[in-house]
């Protein structure tokens, strides 16, 4: 394997099927959201948009971390940090533990971010 190419089958290798299945929630999530594209490498996954990334994960040993981009801020324990990242958008920096954790607000929050990787912050 070229140690200096990342991709997605590298990130998961090792992983729990616990994890793989983490993983590919919250892929099914995004994919519900309409078309995407894949950016990888070494820090992150990254799910791209008709015009920008919106969202990205890494998987961990024991928990799925991520990045949400949203127009606002969201405070919830699913949300480690917070921090502005543009003049109108905040990244969000996530860590879910089991599946349950990606429920209906989660999903919202997906989609939120698939606007974002749309360009709906543009046009506000």
């Amino acid at each position: 394997m070229d140690t200096d190419v990342w991709t997605i089958e590298r990130h998961l290798m090792g992983k729990s099927e616990h994890i793989c299945e983490l993983y590919r929630q919250f892929v099914a999530i995004v994919e519900a959201c309409g078309p995407v594209s894949y950016a990888v490498s070494k820090s992150a996954i990254t799910f791209k948009g008709a015009r920008r990334g919106f969202a990205g994960v890494k998987p961990k040993s024991q928990y799925l971390d991520g990045y949400l981009d949203l127009e606002r801020e969201v405070t919830d324990s699913r949300i480690l940090r917070s921090s502005p990242y543009t003049q109108r958008l905040y990244v969000h920096h996530f860590r879910v533990r089991v599946c349950a954790e990606m429920d209906d607000e989660f999903r919202a929050w997906i989609r939120e971010a698939y606007a974002v990787g749309a360009g709906a912050h543009l046009t506000r």
